[in-house]
């Protein structure tokens, strides 16, 4: 009977150590991947909506200087029509008087470089605000990439915890690590 009791007593000890168990560093070196993912995540998440932002308020900026360089233009060719009609009409000091200062408010609708509204000026920051705007959307969908790619390393990470297959984790940490340094290269300018 005390070999009995012996045995279970051994059997018992067993599954108290098999219930402690030996830490299990897989959990916590894939928690830790997790969590840095998540960080990266988090910080191309604000980039993302930065260069959506940028987009916005460029696709604005563009939309306002092309409208003010049209109404520019239009205007003054109402204003030089005018003066073609004014000096179609006979001639009378008060007509060459008002068709001589519809060219000249025409002229500097076109040529107001003194403040920089000539349309010469208007058309640069027009085309410069397109400019940026193309490359915030650019830089926005990249970021759209980099942020679904780290949500699939998160997943497969997760995955990898769950199964306790290392090589779903070693491919989600190398999905990670590609999104990080195309994050890097976005962020810098250079993609």
């Amino acid at each position: 009977m005390s070999e009995l009791v012996q045995d279970t007593q051994e059997t018992l000890e067993r599954h108290e150590h098999l219930a402690h168990g030996a830490p299990d560093h897989h959990g916590r070196r894939i928690a830790l991947l997790i969590g840095v993912l998540a960080a990266v995540l988090a910080v191309c998440d604000m980039s993302e909506r930065s260069s959506q932002n940028a987009y916005l308020a460029h696709h604005v900026g563009a939309s306002d200087e092309y409208a003010f360089y049209q109404a520019r233009q239009t205007r003054a060719l109402v204003l030089n029509q005018s003066a073609v009609l004014l000096d179609a009409l006979p001639p009378t000091p008060q007509t060459a008087k008002a068709a001589q200062t519809a060219r000249a408010e025409a002229n500097r609708l076109i040529e107001d470089s003194d403040r920089g509204n000539g349309q010469k000026q208007i058309l640069a920051r027009a085309v410069a605000e397109t400019k940026a705007r193309d490359l915030a959307l650019h830089r926005y969908e990249w970021f759209e990439i980099v942020t679904s790619a780290l949500q699939i390393a998160i997943v497969l990470a997760s995955v990898s915890v769950i199964t306790r297959i290392r090589v779903i984790a070693f491919v989600g940490a190398g999905l990670g690590l590609v999104a990080a340094g195309l994050a890097a290269l976005v962020a810098t300018g250079s993609v």
